[in-house]
């Protein structure tokens, strides 16, 4: 893919990310860890990579804004434009040695995400799109699965823990799917279910109450690949709840359905 001068940018800097935690990744019984709520840590690497994508994207663009995980908002000299980042989702995965994170990277203009990139180090797959280009993995074009029964189709969600409230919700959801689909899936890294769903290894993708970071760039990937991406609530916004519902078309509205969220 010849992407933008901003996507090559932002390739770069996950690219450069993903190094730095692939070596405490190999390390990973030594890494200094502090709990930061229930269920939720962050590590050294998290850190690292923030400071290594914010002051690579900094160096390109200075004059763009900045949210990320782990670090404060930044309202830039442009203020149209801000880089959306999250340095490492999976970071449980991460600290457990399973090899399923990434480093999702968005850039937002006036309110709309229009360049994108979710890169997974262990497995070297780089997930792009651009607004009105197309998705891509690594290169190669992805579209979104053709499956249009139900039965037929694999789901992806995140399951709440420690405090959340939406565990209910989340429980009737899958009390509902489970027997009408062929399975769901729960690996702990929202950026890559969604770029999952973009490559038709998922047929779908739900979750509530996500951070923007964990799903910015991944809605642009599932979108430029042919799927939708809407909120769970209708009339609410995409990424200010958090809370999404993601697949192909032709499975879509029999997929909502099933969701008690969605019409709630």
């Amino acid at each position: 893919m010849q992407g933008s001068a901003n996507l090559n940018l932002m390739i770069n800097a996950a690219r450069k990310a993903g190094r730095a935690l692939v070596k405490d990744f190999r390390e990973v019984e030594n890494l200094q860890v502090s709990s930061k709520a229930a269920g939720d840590f962050v590590s050294r690497a998290d850190i690292t990579s923030e400071r290594i994508i914010r002051e690579a994207l900094s160096e390109g663009r200075p004059n763009y804004g900045w949210i990320g995980e782990e670090s404060e908002p930044v309202i830039g000299k442009d203020p149209t434009r801000r880089w959306i980042v999250d340095p490492l989702d999976g970071t449980t995965n991460f600290l457990h040695g399973l090899p399923h994170w990434a480093v999702s990277i968005a850039l937002e203009f006036k309110g709309e995400i229009v360049s994108a990139v979710v890169f997974d180090p262990a497995k070297d797959e780089m997930f792009v799109a651009e607004k009105g280009a197309g998705a891509f993995m690594n290169d190669m074009r992805l579209r979104v699965s053709n499956r249009s029964v139900m039965a037929e189709c694999i789901f992806a969600t995140g399951v709440p823990f420690g405090t959340k409230k939406t565990l209910p919700a989340t429980l009737h959801d899958l009390a509902q799917l489970m027997p009408a689909c062929a399975g769901v899936r729960r690996w702990g890294a929202a950026a890559l279910d969604l770029a999952y769903v973009a490559a038709g290894r998922f047929d779908g993708f739900w979750e509530r109450e996500l951070n923007v970071w964990d799903i910015a760039a991944g809605l642009l990937i599932v979108r430029e690949a042919g799927g939708f991406a809407q909120p769970l609530r209708e009339g609410t916004s995409l990424l200010e709840s958090g809370s999404v519902i993601a697949a192909n078309s032709a499975i879509f509205d029999s997929f909502a359905r099933n969701l008690s969220g969605r019409t709630a």
